[in-house]
Parts: structure tokens; sequence; C-alpha cells
């Protein structure tokens, strides 16, 4: 008799150099998992930031290509003996996509095309996409439903983040691929991209330096510990859903003023506060309703914020 010839598959990750991205390759080798990361190493912030991520994946099952999503045929370089696609390649921020939005259209878009492409071409069957709950834009509604129209958005981050979803959508119905989205609720923790409030907030106020506070601080974000959006992301993977569209937050919004107290009690130090007027395309409030997460997925956010924002710090100060 003829033993069966078992050939390993890999799990391709995009943005795997990043702050998400990186921690999904570090449980995905945890597990045993043959990891594929592409990342172009761009300069939205210092590359050698995500460098010292790379350093942290070293090893015989991570294998690392530098491409740039948006260059279909360097990125089908990373597609030999893929099962699966974990998505979570982008240009992020709401700032910067008011500057440069035909940046984040062809990051975001483009490159999201690009990769449905390749998995309909090499038969990948299993594709897990990094959402944002940017789609909700300015929504009156509280918490934010997976049911909830997104059809009013109000950045081209947000815009090109609804678009990604709809050509998921479109991969799926017309050929056979399981597609899970997951709209992202302000993540945060270790390896945080430095853009984020809470690591220039950290940063600034362990320095003695101002930040800067737009609105009167009233606005709520759903922070969200990475740990729990890569437990979340990983029962997706395993699940292998046809379509499904689910919510990764924390549920429990926090207060920009009650954000920098805690990160005052963390640090050790008072902030000094430049108070702004609001910036276009913020919103007042992100808040996930999460009920659909912990049907589907057996979602369960353990971090709260009291807790994940000494951790954060902590791992701040060990830099």
């Amino acid at each position: 008799m003829v033993e069966p010839i078992f050939i390993r598959m890999s799990v391709l990750v995009t943005g795997g150099a990043g702050f998400i991205g990186s921690h999904v390759c570090e449980r995905l080798l945890s597990l045993g998992e043959e990891v594929v990361c592409v990342d172009d190493l761009n300069d939205f912030y210092r590359p050698e930031v995500k460098k010292k991520n790379l350093g942290l994946l070293e090893g015989g099952k991570f294998k690392f290509i530098k491409a740039d999503i948006r260059d279909s045929s360097a990125t089908e370089k990373a597609f030999d003996g893929i099962d699966s696609v974990m998505h979570l390649a982008a240009r992020g921020g709401i700032q910067p996509s008011l500057r440069n939005p035909l940046l984040y259209e062809e990051v975001n878009v483009k490159g999201t095309l690009n990769l449905l492409e390749l998995c309909r071409k090499y038969d990948v069957d299993n594709f897990v996409f990094g959402s944002s709950s940017s789609v909700y834009g300015v929504n009156s509604k509280v918490p934010f439903s997976e049911d909830d129209r997104i059809d009013k958005p109000v950045s081209p981050y947000a815009a090109s983040k609804i678009a990604g979803e709809s050509l998921c959508h479109v991969y799926s119905q017309l050929y056979g691929i399981n597609v899970s989205c997951l709209r992202f609720f302000t993540v945060y923790g270790p390896r945080g991209r430095p853009d984020m409030a809470v690591y220039k907030f950290t940063k600034l106020i362990d320095e003695g330096k101002p930040i800067q506070v737009y609105g009167d601080g009233t606005s709520g974000r759903d922070y969200t510990y990475v740990s729990d959006i890569v437990d979340g992301l990983m029962n997706a993977w395993r699940k292998k859903f046809r379509y499904e569209v689910l919510n990764l937050g924390d549920s429990n919004p926090v207060a920009l003023n009650n954000l920098i107290s805690l990160i005052e009690k963390a640090v050790g130090r008072k902030a000094v506060i430049e108070a702004r007027p609001s910036q276009l395309g913020d919103v007042p409030i992100t808040y996930a309703d999460i009920s659909k997460a912990r049907k589907l997925l057996g979602y369960k956010p353990e971090v709260e914020i009291e807790e994940g924002i000494p951790k954060f710090v902590s791992w701040y100060k060990s830099l």
C-alpha cells in the first residue's frame, strides 16, 4: 500500500511585520503552523520597528517576503503552498487618509482585490479580512451592530474598508471563498503603532511633553487589547465561514479624559494638555455590540482597560 503524501500548507499573513500582524504570526507559530509573512516595510512609521517585530518571529516555520500588496506579481510569489490568508496589511488612520486619499484607495482597495484574485487563482478558500469600526461613521445608534447601515463613512480610510468588505463579499459569492470580515475597535497593546493615542500619549507624558487633546475630552473609544483581537482572529480563521462580518471590540467605551488619567497613573506623571478643536473625520464614539462574535466565535474579551494600560506602559518602558 502506498502511503499518502502529506503536503504541509501555510498561512499567509499580510502586514505580518506590523502591530496586529506580528502578534497573529506569533500565535500561529506557537500552534506549530507554517507562516508566510508579506509586508512592504513602508515608512508610515519607522521601518526599524517592523524589522524588530520580524526579529521576534524568526525560525524554521516562518518565512518573510518583502512585497507591496499593490504589486500582484510580487505578492503572487508568496502563494506557493498557501491554504489560508489573514489579510491585515493596510494603510491605517483617519487623519492620514484625509491627506492622502489616493494612497488609501490603492493599498486598501486595490491591494485587497489583488489578494482576493490570487486566492481565486490558487484555490485558497479561507480569507480573514481585517476591517475597522470606522465603517460605522457617525452612528447615532449604540452599540454598533453588524446589521447597522454603513453607507455614510466620514473618511477615505473608512470608505476603503467598506470597499474591502464589499469585494470580499463578491469573491465569496462568485468563487466560494470563505470570508470573515472582522471590524476591529481601537486596538492597543505591546508593539502598538506609534501614531495611535495610547502609544503617543504614553510617550509624550513620559517625556513631560504636551499632548494635544481634540475636542472636550468626552469622546469615547472602545479600546481593545491586542490579545483579545488575536483570539477573535484565530477563532474566525478556524471556523471558515462562507461570509460573515463580526465586531471585535471590548464593548466598553472609555472617554478620552479617562484614558489620559489611566496613562498618567501608569506612567506616574501628569499630562500637559493642549486643547484643540475637534478634527475632521473624527467620530464622537465607537462602541461594539459583540453579541454576534460571542455566539459564532466564543469571543470573550478578557483584558479590561484598567489592566491593559499598565501592561502597555510596562512594555513601553522596557524599550
